[in-house]
């Protein structure tokens, strides 16, 4: 017979691990608190006509070997790599263009000795994506601490880090322990560039980008492609909410079973093993394994007794530290926003980033530090339905609205004050499109506190858990748990807070999958 699986939370990796299972012939049941699988990677109307992709919004992580696997194309799933892929408004109207193959002329406007930089930069991170994909396919090594040097020894699994030169593993150790803006600033000076390059690292991320550690945020944003061509990002057709849809009928094939509004309440253990879950109705059910496709911290904390979770890893996951400072506007527009001042073709196809400057960035940090949001937030402003004409009713758009930083600390707090942050955030879109509120039809408002209680995303961190050192590799999520197994037998993890992390690639869920099927 073969064994009873229960995945807990039916988001993109709860998804895709269900189907490698299916696939491999295990009996699988999808549990899902919302009234719709796919998490946070989920396309729903938000407005009458109006349709966009709730959280997640954008396409490149997606690992092709899952898309590949799970027959993601033949199930419907088409994306379209970004024209342009960034474009930044600058003060005085001049404006600053990210587009493949292009990049260095642009920065040549600003200084022909960035523009040489730049090709120093981009020959180095190039070198070291190719170990980082390696790593991410990988089940991490089970350590005693995490260091520099036990993560070379995790580097060395990889037949790609033994073509890397001196100065190329030194770049890959500076990646991981300095700042992202120290890191710039030694590269390069031009204030557009460096904000462009640098909004990797505070992308889902409540830091300065100087803050220390925050450096490998600029590498993990490199790592994916769209259709083969690596580094772009892409629209999904329909929305984010396609991958979930393809990879759920992949899994149907297989004879999957997708539940929503069940939540689940309690993973049961019995002398160590697990015996099922509890859902909030009140309903047992039994399952050999049970894989958790939620942040750790409610896994630990939550989903199962006190007394059950040795309490150093309770201890642990108390202060794990998650909280992105995400704040996701969608908007409903009637016309198109323009920016009035320097244009290309494409470019409002882009990944819009309102935010000129490193220092601009980090005074937005410290304000939300102090005040619990910032009066000129970070914004990448996306217009999806410039290339996507369904999620609109013709001549009208949406717009989404990914906001940076907002205070996670706030909590519940957030229901009372959130409208004052929304104006900041609409202010400040203001200053780069003027006229964009008197289009506003209507919007959809997603505080920290708001993305915690629907999605499960604590402290609206999109990646389950800090991307730095010390909840990186084979310390994520914690010491000894980073081989997908949790403490108990048949308990197993396949979420964002599973090596290698957050974004919409399906590889906590692919790894996870392997890890029980070995």
């Amino acid at each position: 017979m073969a064994s009873k699986v229960i995945i807990i939370g039916g988001g993109h990796n709860g998804l895709v691990c269900a189907a490698y299972l299916a696939k491999a012939g295990k009996d699988v049941t999808v549990l899902e608190k919302r009234p719709l699988m796919g998490g946070a990677a989920v396309t729903e109307e938000f407005y009458p006509g109006f349709r966009n992709s709730v959280c997640a919004y954008t396409v490149s992580l997606l690992h092709s070997k899952i898309i590949t696997d799970l027959n993601l194309h033949e199930h419907g799933l088409r994306i379209i790599p970004r024209k342009v892929n960034n474009f930044l408004p600058l003060p005085e109207g001049d404006s600053f263009v990210s587009i493949t193959g292009k990049l260095q002329e642009e920065v040549a406007r600003f200084s022909k000795q960035d523009a040489e930089s730049l090709q120093d930069y981009e020959a180095l991170l190039s070198s070291i994506v190719p170990v980082a994909k390696d790593i991410m396919l990988m089940q991490p090594p089970a350590l005693d601490a995490v260091g520099i040097s036990d993560l070379l020894g995790m580097f060395r699994l990889s037949r790609q880090f033994a073509k890397l030169n001196r100065r190329e593993k030194q770049f890959l150790f500076t990646l991981l322990s300095r700042s992202a803006g120290e890191i710039l600033d030694d590269f390069f000076t031009t204030p557009a560039l460096k904000a462009l390059l640098g909004f990797d690292a505070i992308v889902g991320n409540y830091v300065s980008p100087y803050s220390p550690g925050n450096g490998y945020n600029l590498l993990h944003h490199l790592l994916g492609d769209v259709n083969g061509e690596s580094g772009r990002w892409g629209h999904a057709i329909g929305g984010i909410g396609s991958i979930s849809d393809a990879v759920m009928e992949e899994g149907k094939k297989y004879g999957v079973r997708y539940h929503t509004n069940k939540a689940v309440e309690k993973v049961v253990v019995e002398n160590g093993s697990i015996e099922g879950v509890i859902t909030e109705d009140g309903s047992v059910h039994e399952a050999d394994i049970v894989v958790a496709n939620v942040n750790p911290v409610l896994l630990f904390n939550h989903l199962l007794s006190e007394s059950d979770v040795p309490s150093e890893l309770f201890s642990h996951f108390q202060q794990y530290k998650c909280g992105s400072g995400a704040f996701r506007l969608n908007v409903a527009l009637n016309g198109l926003p323009n920016y009035p001042g320097r244009q290309v073709p494409h470019c409002l196809e882009a990944g819009i980033i309102l935010g000129p400057s490193l220092e601009y960035m980090d005074r937005a940090y410290l304000e939300a530090r102090s005040n619990g949001w910032s009066s000129n937030p970070v914004i990448e402003l996306l217009i999806p339905s410039l290339v996507d004409d369904s999620l609109a009713p013709k001549g009208c758009h949406v717009v989404s609205l990914f906001c940076q930083h907002f205070s996670p600390d706030l909590g519940m707090q957030w229901d009372t004050c959130k409208e004052q942050a929304v104006t900041s955030i609409l202010d400040t879109v203001e200053v780069s499109f003027p006229g964009f509120r008197a289009l506003i039809e209507g919007v959809q408002v997603l505080s920290p506190w708001d993305l915690e209680r629907e999605f499960g995303l604590i402290g609206g961190d999109i990646f389950h858990g800090r991307l730095s050192l010390e909840q990186l590799f084979s310390a994520r999520p914690a010491i000894g748990l980073a081989q997908y197994e949790m403490p108990f037998k048949g308990l197993f993890l396949c979420g964002s807070g599973a090596h290698p992390g957050g974004g919409v690639s399906g590889l906590p869920g692919h790894n996870a999958a392997r890890r029980i099927l070995a």
